[in-house]
């Protein structure tokens, strides 16, 4: 599902990623831990799509997501092979006000142009899926942190995403919403089939994972 070669990254004269390279396949959860700075985030930001490698051209960077090099995508092919590919969880929701659950949910689905009445199943069936069901025309305000969360679990899922990238997923979250997320995990891979990429500080989310790698200092522990 994703074979990513010699992944570099600087800002300014800070070297975050130093060539990492990871291979994950089809419908496995992999979880990625390290200290504060070690390039979990960036790492994750760069597979995603929502950030560039630095020069993939003089560092033979590839990052192949079902095949096709991102790296070598314009940003109009980018951005619509993101939006039908790709899923991600932000670890403060990023829920937008003004819209109820619902909406948030249906957002993605509205900019890959997909058939309004399609896009409007899904999202129901999403969040009856999560326990939302009657939580629908709810405004995030009007949510608890855990129901937030999985509104924001239903919006990375609502094009079928083939893998997901979570970063810190249940950071904010308190132990009983945390344990149950990180079990929706592992029901949506049996439920969906998705792929997913965890950042975590969790220890007990990063073990359930079926791979667990530690990143230092801008690489992965060998």
């Amino acid at each position: 599902m994703i074979a990513a070669k010699n992944i570099f990254k600087s800002f300014d004269n800070l070297e975050v990623l130093k060539g990492v390279s990871i291979d994950v396949s089809e419908g496995e959860i992999v979880s990625i831990v390290g200290a504060s700075g070690a390039g979990k985030t960036t790492l994750l930001q760069i597979l995603s799509s929502l950030e560039k490698s630095t020069e993939p051209e003089k560092h033979y960077t590839e990052i192949l997501i079902k095949k096709v090099d991102i790296t070598k995508l314009s940003d109009i092919a980018l951005s619509k092979f993101r939006n039908e590919n790709i899923g991600f969880i932000f670890q403060f929701h990023q829920l937008l006000p003004e819209f109820t659950a619902f909406e948030n949910v249906c957002i993605p689905g509205y900019i890959g142009n997909m058939k309004r009445s399609k896009v409007h199943d899904k999202a129901k069936e999403l969040l009856n899926f999560l326990g939302l069901g009657q939580r629908l025309e709810h405004k995030p305000s009007q949510l608890s942190g855990g129901e937030q969360q999985r509104v924001a679990v239903a919006r990375a899922l609502i094009n079928q995403p083939s893998v997901v990238f979570a970063d810190e997923p249940s950071g904010n979250l308190d132990s009983k919403n945390a344990e149950e997320l990180h079990q929706l995990f592992f029901r949506l891979r049996e439920e969906f089939g998705q792929t997913f990429v965890i950042v975590t500080h969790n220890e007990e989310l990063a073990d359930m994972a079926d791979r667990k790698l530690q990143m230092i200092d801008g690489r992965f522990e060998i």
